[in-house]
């Protein structure tokens, strides 16, 4: 915008402020429509299979939770409380492209990532598809569009609106969906690759899991202004404000921004209002920040008992299946992240293998003096845990 002769005024004035932006909800936390009209129209079946992989996703947080407790994963970060944003998936259309953080899970799993995967991975074990470098929580797959996690706070982003600009130039009206915390917004590159989706105008999905606290900073700490979507609308970006917990608030927003961005070739911003009932990660005891009291009034907001409370509300489920649906699911689960494992290591010469083409003279240096340090101390290095 530039200043014209009609944007000009002799009254000198602080811009006004407005009243804070509302959250768009579907359903209450009992599980009761509040509008019909945005009801989505899902068959009984649909419905149950959503919940389903919801628990699914639910029970991997658990048993990972208690594997890495258990000293046999290095690291793990669960969604408790945030598995609303499976519902993103849904309204995801075949070629558009994923860069998560570290909590879409359900995601990942509505998406038909192989729990097999899932569990490799988090093993570091031989035929995981990080070949043991990376730590757990990091998945990805080329062949179903999901870019692989990084550690680094907010990388994804500037990389989410380059790859949404390739994807524009292809004319395939594919959309690329941008997960991160609105710890994430204080980073540098929220800023960056807002403003350079806006001006060049891309169709990216910017989803804002806003849960509350960034690690042990309280959102209240964090920002002042109207939150994240304000943010938004600042860069030129559509901008919308939902109940991060209410599966079809969700759905039917980034329905709306998906069609958006891919009809327009420009960005969307969603900021879903959501609640972390866990730790940050298993490095973290949020009890040191906040009260027993508040988490315990937030489980209220449940988004996997509040889409049970609905389906019920519906006659679609009742106790039997729902118990039913948990014990196959933990079976399931436990089973394959023992097969995980059970698996062997990948071989030693990983560490220093996939980076170039032909090996440089250092790295051979170094490979070759952990083999020798190896061969010397087997069973220190417990040389039989690693595949040969």
């Amino acid at each position: 915008m530039r200043l014209e002769a009609s944007n000009t005024t002799n009254k000198l004035e602080f811009i006004k402020e407005r009243p804070t932006v509302p959250a768009f909800r579907v359903m209450d936390i009992d599980g009761v429509p509040i509008d019909p009209n945005f009801e989505p129209e899902i068959t009984k079946e649909k419905a149950l299979d959503i919940y389903k992989n919801m628990i699914v996703s639910n029970t991997i947080d658990q048993y990972l939770h208690e594997a890495q407790n258990q000293g046999r994963i290095s690291i793990y970060s669960t969604g408790y409380g945030e598995e609303a944003i499976i519902m993103t998936a849904m309204a995801l259309e075949k070629g558009d492209m994923v860069y998560s953080q570290y909590r879409e899970l359900s995601v990942y799993v509505q998406l038909g990532y192989p729990i097999e995967d899932i569990m490799n991975q988090c093993f570091s074990n031989k035929v995981g598809h990080g070949k043991g470098r990376q730590m757990p929580v990091h998945y990805g797959s080329k062949e179903m569009g999901l870019v692989t996690i990084s550690s680094t706070l907010a990388t994804q982003i500037p990389q989410a609106v380059g790859t949404a600009f390739a994807l524009k130039r292809e004319g395939n009206n594919n959309v690329v969906i941008c997960y991160f915390g609105e710890g994430t917004s204080s980073e540098g590159d929220f800023h960056a690759g807002l403003n350079m989706a806006s001006t060049i105008e891309c169709p990216v999905i910017f989803y804002c899991r806003n849960n509350g606290y960034a690690i042990s900073t309280p959102s209240s700490e964090q920002y002042r202004g109207d939150g994240i979507v304000g943010r938004g609308e600042g860069y030129g970006i559509k901008s919308m404000r939902i109940d991060g917990n209410d599966v079809w608030a969700v759905y039917a927003a980034t329905k709306e921004a998906r069609e958006y961005a891919s009809k327009h070739n420009k960005p969307v911003l969603i900021e879903a209002m959501t609640y972390r009932i866990g730790n940050h990660t298993t490095s973290d005891d949020s009890k040191a920040y906040r009260s027993k009291e508040e988490v315990e009034m937030m489980r209220k907001h449940d988004p996997i008992l509040r889409l049970r409370k609905y389906m019920k509300n519906k006659n679609w489920l009742d106790s039997e299946m729902d118990r039913k649906y948990v014990e196959d699911t933990k079976e399931m689960v436990l089973k394959t992240l023992k097969k995980a494992e059970e698996e062997l290591k990948p071989k030693i010469e990983y560490l220093y293998t996939d980076v170039y083409d032909e090996m440089p003279p250092n790295l051979k240096s170094q490979f070759e003096s952990t083999q020798r340090l190896v061969e010397k101390y087997p069973d220190y290095y417990k040389v039989k845990d690693f595949e040969t």
